[in-house]
């Protein structure tokens, strides 16, 4: 059997046409009507059918993928349109999200600045608070302590001793309120300022004043020597009536008696006589006057020296409430005096005016007073160690 020559035919790719050499006419066993069928003929018929299904199918395949593709465009484009759509919702939403936290970060702004006023409001009722009940106890010191100075100065000026011990018992009362064993020092000085007060001497200044007042309203009616008067005559005693008999019912036993003409002459001449020695009786007055010029003062004078009485016993009444017993003494004797030597002692008046000015000079004022000074230096000691 002979071999068949081969020779290298290069593979054929899907789409490329084959190429063929034809057989030549003189090589041996060739067919009479044509070249012989080769492998390679016999090859290219099946080759050909797979490069069409090939063919085909890359085709199906390129179809496919474009309609693939362009599915997916339409749904990428879709999808990019409702992302578009949402983006702009989600923009508009996010709008209205930002205008919202804008407006709630102003009003917890607004509430911020509430909550640090409430704060701080709370904070000065907590400090007043707290300064109110720190600080109670020191102004109530502060006002005692007040009171009893007030108290003290009016003792020593004006001897003013039932005001001081108003004043302490105040102070003590203030005290016991708020019951703390820190004020008992206080108290104890207190109580012993009041024992000092209630052991003085009791002085009626209210008394001595209303008298002096008595006095002093009694100087423009008391009679002076240079404007005295002749005193009113007495009224003469008239004849006396009949006085009718009665029984003892109160009924008229007759009618009265007639008067005799004897008596009646008798009576007016009685009358006429009496009131003869009282003409004659003004007519001249003896009276012994120690002092002269008291009866040459004018009106002007007169008007004068009832003042500079009056200022006298003024001047005493201001003397008397301050305690100063010298003044008193001094313008009390000379308000005497003057009453002695320009008035008419002998009037029932003036020797009222002197009596009462006696009386009051029978008072005693030089009385030491005490101080307050226990109670308020017990105060101001507690003061400066609290």
């Amino acid at each position: 059997m002979n071999e068949m020559p081969t020779h290298s035919e290069p593979t054929p790719t899907p789409g490329s046409a084959v190429l063929t050499t034809p057989p030549a006419a003189d090589q041996p066993g060739a067919s009479p009507h044509g070249r012989a069928p080769t492998l390679l003929d016999q090859l290219q018929k099946p080759m050909s059918i797979a490069v069409i299904v090939l063919a085909v199918l890359l085709a199906a395949q390129s179809w496919s993928s474009s309609k693939q593709i362009r599915n997916l465009r339409e749904e990428v484009a879709k999808r990019l349109q409702k992302g578009d759509i949402s983006n702009a919702e989600t923009g508009v939403v996010a709008r209205n999200v930002q205008e919202s936290n804008k407006e709630l970060q102003i009003k917890v702004g607004a509430l911020e600045n509430r909550q640090s006023e409430t704060q701080s409001q709370q904070l000065a009722l907590e400090q007043l608070y707290n300064d109110l009940s720190k600080n109670r106890d020191e102004w109530a010191l502060t006002e005692i302590e007040q009171v009893l100075s007030t108290a003290s100065q009016q003792l020593q000026l004006a001897g003013n001793v039932p005001g001081a011990l108003i004043a302490l018992q105040n102070a003590d009362r203030s005290l016991s309120r708020s019951d703390k064993p820190q004020f008992i020092t206080i108290r104890r000085a207190i109580g012993r300022d009041m024992e000092k007060l209630k052991a003085l001497p009791s002085v009626d200044s209210t008394g001595v004043a209303l008298r002096l007042d008595a006095v002093i309203a009694q100087i423009d009616a008391l009679p002076m020597l240079s404007d005295e008067k002749p005193a009113l005559p007495a009224a003469p005693e008239r004849a006396r009536k009949p006085v009718p008999v009665r029984n003892a019912a109160g009924k008229l036993v007759g009618p009265p008696a007639p008067e005799p003409l004897l008596l009646q002459v008798r009576n007016g001449f009685d009358t006429w006589s009496g009131d003869m020695w009282n003409d004659v009786r003004q007519l001249i007055r003896i009276r012994r006057v120690d002092t002269p010029e008291a009866l040459m003062l004018s009106p002007t004078q007169s008007y004068f020296l009832r003042e500079n009485i009056k200022l006298r016993l003024l001047n005493a009444r201001m003397a008397l409430l301050s305690r100063n017993e010298t003044a008193f003494r001094n313008d009390l004797i000379a308000a005497q005096d003057g009453l002695a030597k320009y008035f008419d002692t002998r009037a029932r008046a003036t020797q009222t005016a002197q009596g009462l000015l006696r009386q009051v000079q029978a008072s005693n004022l030089a009385i030491d007073m005490p101080t307050l000074s226990d109670s308020l230096t017990a105060v101001r000691n507690y003061k400066a160690k609290s």
